[in-house]
């Protein structure tokens, strides 16, 4: 496999998108690139917000029986959905999966953009998705799924990057050690011992919990005291460092 790999994109689900989605732009300074017409098909509808060069998404079922309608009944309301990864190729990583016992799901194939998503009972925790978009080696050139003109979306005044993706089980190790072997990373250990997922633009972190979820994001904002009392306007559950939106903990750093 070739050895790209980065963090694209997070998706989050929740029940109704609004007023989700016009918090999280509200609180964290973030302006609502696109909406795709293409996940009406699956029964959703969609928001997508750059966080710098990564995507935050939040889908929502429109229909009973939707595959993100049962993830959140299954997981009672925790919508840390999916980690979308860009790579030189996608199809490769899926095989490679597959060696390991990982099914794929679902193959979008919308040129100039090619995606494969691995099955998430076999992934465990969360969706994992590889994709790639063909004549796009610069991170700020044309990435489909966020619209034509997703990059000059950007606001970086109030928040700056995502830089982690926390991930519960009750064993951290083994679901570190999981994801490692489908993403073709190695484990490695913070200074506090909690197992690592390393990638050029963020980590991953896996720590101890009840269930296997996606639980917490973290992100590098100019003043994280100035949005958790945006949260607090807009009636938002807080946090001691950050709020929680779609049942997952955005926690704040500088």
């Amino acid at each position: 496999m070739a050895p790209f790999l980065r963090l694209r994109q997070i998706c989050l689900v929740t029940e109704p998108i609004e007023p989700a989605a016009s918090q999280l732009a509200a609180i964290m300074g973030l302006n609502i690139c696109y909406r795709d017409p293409h996940v009406g098909k699956y029964g959703l509808e969609n928001v997508l917000l750059p966080v710098d060069t990564t995507l935050l998404e939040i889908v929502a079922p429109t229909q009973p029986g939707t595959a993100a309608g049962r993830f959140l009944e299954k997981t009672q309301g925790r919508g840390g959905y999916m980690a979308i990864f860009c790579c030189d190729d996608p199809d490769a990583r899926g095989r490679h999966a597959a060696s390991l016992g990982v099914r794929t799901a679902n193959v979008i194939d919308h040129a100039p953009y090619h995606g494969v998503q691995l099955h998430p009972r076999d992934c465990r925790a969360a969706f994992i998705e590889l994709n790639h978009t063909e004549g796009s080696d610069n991170i700020r050139g044309p990435y489909p799924p966020a619209g034509p003109d997703w990059a000059n979306a950007i606001r970086t005044d109030t928040t700056q990057a995502l830089t982690a993706v926390e991930m519960q089980s009750p064993d951290p190790a083994d679901l570190a050690a999981h994801w490692g072997r489908i993403l073709d990373l190695p484990v490695s250990a913070a200074a506090d011992g909690t197992a690592e997922l390393r990638l050029p633009n963020a980590t991953f972190r896996f720590v101890e919990g009840a269930s296997e979820a996606m639980t917490a994001l973290t992100f590098k904002v100019t003043e994280p005291a100035g949005i958790r009392a945006a949260a607090q306007a807009k009636v938002v559950a807080t946090t001691e460092d950050g709020f929680t939106i779609a049942g997952v903990e955005f926690r704040l750093t500088n």
